[in-house]
């Protein structure tokens, strides 16, 4: 018998859900009937959020968009209220937002130190904390926090967004045990996604298309992983199927973690 998830009904918010790993998350939560609301920093006409726009059309007739600063606290909090007035509850949030802050142990200055902490770490505390009482409207609320795999290892000049990375799969497990029965915290770390932000780290490369091959050589699946393969774990884990998963981070990286680098 097939399985389907169907999530008519269910208002899920998608931060940083323009894009890379977000886009596929918001159109897979579309694809499977839910209302998706998405925020970014980028403003309402920008070409990104113009190019969410086209995407999400195919599915729906309201994409949502919000602007918000996800580093600013207070900007958290003003649009958990202007949420709870206009929609009431949230069921799902995935809190997805980040970006790579890479450098060295040795250069990385404070403002790139403080840029990742306040977005790749505290955010998700802050849009976890403040949204919170959106989830405890919902019949079972579901707080998703996208990590990485660089949460379990990483690579010389990743610094220090691996930091932050490591520090999610504490606060997926706090979250847990402190917000559990009513709601469910679990977390995402993907691998190498193709992403324009993974694309851009190649490109970075005097040839990129050989550090791509390079990359991909290390996969037992011989391809790197696509945004709304991790938006369908994001539906998964938002569903009933997913209702004793918490406090736990699903590795999601093509086995690459499986196979011994030499």
């Amino acid at each position: 018998m097939a399985l389907s998830i169907d999530l008519k009904g269910k208002t899920v918010l998608v931060t940083g859900g323009i894009s890379g790993i977000g886009l596929g998350t918001s159109i897979r939560f579309a694809q499977a009937g839910a209302r998706v609301i998405v925020c970014a920093e980028q403003p309402a006409d920008g070409v990104q959020v113009q190019y969410y726009r086209q995407q999400m059309k195919v599915y729906t007739d309201d994409a949502i968009y919000y602007q918000v600063d996800l580093t600013q606290a207070m900007e958290i909090q003003l649009f958990a209220d202007e949420l709870l007035q206009i929609y009431g509850k949230l069921d799902v949030i995935v809190s997805n937002a980040g970006m790579n802050v890479f450098d060295t142990v040795e250069n990385c200055n404070q403002e790139k130190w403080d840029l990742n902490q306040h977005l790749n770490l505290e955010s998700h505390w802050q849009v976890g904390k403040k949204m919170k009482p959106l989830l405890d409207r919902a019949d079972q609320g579901v707080f998703i926090i996208m990590t990485s795999n660089h949460a379990y290892s990483s690579m010389k000049g990743c610094f220090p967004y691996n930091v932050a990375k490591a520090g999610l799969l504490a606060m997926v497990k706090a979250m847990a045990i402190e917000w559990a029965p009513h709601i469910r915290t679990v977390g995402i770390a993907p691998g190498f996604i193709d992403t324009p932000g993974n694309q851009k780290w190649f490109d970075s490369f005097d040839d990129a298309e050989k550090a791509r091959a390079s990359t991909v050589a290390l996969h037992p699946v011989k391809r790197l992983g696509t945004p709304e393969e991790i938006g369908a774990w994001c539906v998964f884990l938002a569903s009933d199927y997913a209702a004793f998963a918490n406090g736990t981070t699903y590795l999601i990286d093509g086995g690459r973690s499986a196979l011994m680098q030499d």
